[in-house]
């Protein structure tokens, strides 16, 4: 992580001190910059539009309310994902199940294919794979490959957000990408398609 030099302040701390003096505008500049992360980040995790919706807006409302306690110096967007994640999580933990498909993320863990008429069908069925292996991990690792591939940050991000070591990250996503290839060998095996989790 990046040594910060005493009293230098990051864009985001510059609305955040607006919006510790009540001006609501800053809430808003960051919700514009930063609502498509944390509401892709809410729906990776929950798979639920709904839940992803209310996520965002309680991350959002939570920034509000402890704006005095946010740092300065460096970006919110670390934060507001922590939130999120931890939001997300404590939705799952209650629901225990998932509910809508993560297309979204799919593109990116799945090798690009041409959208040809003849190769849709394959895309769907890939696609499909590829969500069931991803709905089948466990949320720690879920989350992790979510923060990895979709939101594209760095292992030391993703600790930050998680609040765990970087071996930590590490490890989970050694794993996860273990898990995803051996969920899907049977589907690669099969069509011929390639799967890339690197």
């Amino acid at each position: 992580m990046k040594e910060v030099s005493p009293g230098a302040r990051h864009p985001d701390g510059d609305r955040i001190i607006r919006l510790r003096e009540g001006d609501l505008d800053a809430l808003g500049e960051l919700y514009e910059q930063y609502k498509a992360s944390i509401f892709r980040t809410a729906l990776a995790i929950t798979r639920d539009r709904g839940a992803a919706e209310d996520i965002l807006q309680e991350s959002f409302l939570r920034l509000f309310t402890h704006a005095e306690q946010i740092r300065t110096e460096v970006p919110v967007g670390p934060w507001l994902y922590r939130v999120a994640v931890n939001l997300s999580y404590t939705w799952a933990k209650r629901r225990q199940r998932w509910c809508r498909p993560l297309s979204v993320v799919l593109d990116r863990l799945a090798a690009p294919l041409h959208l040809l008429p003849e190769r849709l069908v394959e895309s769907l069925e890939v696609r499909e794979s590829v969500q069931q292996a991803i709905a089948r991990l466990p949320l720690g690792h879920r989350a992790v490959v979510v923060l990895f591939y979709l939101e594209e940050l760095s292992l030391s991000e993703i600790a930050e957000v998680l609040e765990v070591p970087e071996g930590t990250v590490k490890s989970r996503l050694h794993y996860a990408r273990k898990s995803l290839k051996e969920m899907l060998s049977d589907r690669k095996a099969a069509s011929g398609v390639a799967y890339e989790f690197t």
